[in-house]
């Protein structure tokens, strides 16, 4: 039988209740930690859920204003010269251009890009060259390159911006009325698509000083009169 001093006897006491005490305070506070950290995951959980319900809100809205236009899909097949695969990285701008090849239509670009290994072959100065789109001269709009890659038609901007080629009737690079028209629903098409607006919209002159598009190089006006076009076709 071990004996314990009165005094020590106290001091046990005291300390047990001391502890007793201090229990329901503990307990509360693991209660109110545990309670804020559940309201802190489900707020996570809710601004999550709102943030992708907003997305995808966005998406559709968006999917319900995009002009209907026809495009025909007559991609390059994979090569280093005109269609490397490379993935293109978010979208800042479209670039406009023109083929520099009068009389010549869509499809006689278009074959020009899927033909470059060939033309190539023996070279010492090789041609890369290519463009997402070509627009035609009866207006019509062919794809070369997929939206989501890289194409060899803007330089340094290659990685940031779609391109559009446009066929002109003649040597002074003005589009006729169909390929105009034709340029103008398809930027309208890609600034929607990609959150982009008129002040977005470049010619191949603004990134190299290469006279390109022609005309609308030459005649400054006319390519403020096309951004502004843009711009009410946006609004």
């Amino acid at each position: 039988m071990t004996f314990i001093s009165p005094k020590r006897r106290q001091t046990i006491v005291s300390s047990k209740k001391r502890r007793n005490r201090r229990l329901p305070g503990n307990r509360i506070q693991r209660c109110v930690l545990i309670v804020s950290g559940t309201a802190v995951f489900i707020l996570i959980i809710c601004v999550l859920i709102s943030l992708f319900w907003q997305k995808e809100q966005d998406r559709e809205r968006k999917n319900k204003i995009l002009p209907q236009i026809t495009i025909q899909a007559k991609l390059l097949d994979k090569n280093k010269y005109s269609r490397p695969g490379i993935p293109l990285e978010k979208v800042r701008g479209v670039v406009i251009h023109y083929t520099a090849n009068p009389g010549t239509d869509a499809i006689d670009n278009r074959n020009y890009f899927n033909n470059l290994p060939r033309t190539n072959e023996g070279k010492k100065n090789k041609t890369y060259a290519s463009s997402h789109f070509v627009i035609g001269l009866e207006g019509q709009i062919v794809q070369c390159i997929p939206l989501e890659e890289m194409s060899y038609a803007s330089n340094e901007r290659n990685p940031d911006t779609i391109s559009i080629e446009c066929c002109h009737p003649d040597k002074s690079g003005k589009f006729n009325r169909a390929t105009y028209q034709s340029l103008l629903e398809l930027t309208a098409y890609l600034c929607i698509k990609f959150d982009l607006d008129e002040g977005d919209l470049l010619r191949h002159y603004d990134v190299t000083g290469k006279l390109c598009p022609l005309y609308f190089v030459e005649h400054e006006a006319e390519w403020e009169k096309f951004r502004r076009q843009i711009k009410e076709r946006l609004q």
